[in-house]
């Protein structure tokens, strides 16, 4: 018996979750892996999911489903194209699959910080304006604490986190 395996479809720009969810819905079995990461809406952090690799998932076939065919996966909504090698699909191993599950497993649990304690950041706005610091910590929801050297002391500033930028 011949066991299932995985093919790697790529996708229209940004498309990754609507060409999941219509292959899901044609009865395919896929994998999209994502990637928990803070990113800056409208001036506060958030965590949001983004795909591991942009325009990319997996789908697994079934070689005793003879039903199912690369016409209906190509006119996909969402879908660019099938990768291939040549005139062959490229195919994904199971074990890459069950490793990349493990890993974005993990990956939710800790999010990608957007700023970690010794980035060097810049000041985007306001008096302290093109000067460098040091991210040191958050300070609550809003606000990040930046360690910055004033008239020769060290000081302690508070600024929001979308008047920053890693240097």
């Amino acid at each position: 018996m011949l066991s299932a395996y995985w093919h790697v479809i790529h996708t229209k720009p940004r498309q990754e979750q609507r060409a999941l969810l219509n292959l899901q819905q044609q009865g395919y079995t896929c994998y999209l892996p994502l990637l928990a990461t803070e990113k800056l809406r409208r001036g506060t952090k958030a965590v949001v999911q983004e795909p591991l690799f942009a325009r990319y998932l997996f789908l697994q076939v079934d070689p005793a489903k003879t039903g199912q065919s690369w016409g209906s996966i190509r006119s996909t909504l969402g879908v660019s194209r099938l990768v291939t090698f040549g005139a062959e699909p490229a195919k994904a191993s199971t074990e890459l699959i069950d490793s990349l599950r493990t890993t974005s497993a993990s990956a939710h649990a800790q999010p990608t910080r957007l700023f970690t304690t010794g980035d060097r950041v810049q000041i985007k706005e306001g008096p302290f304006m093109g000067l460098e610091g040091i991210y040191h910590m958050d300070d609550g929801e809003r606000r990040a604490m930046v360690l910055m050297e004033l008239l020769s002391k060290p000081c302690k500033l508070a600024f929001e986190p979308g008047n920053l930028r890693k240097l």
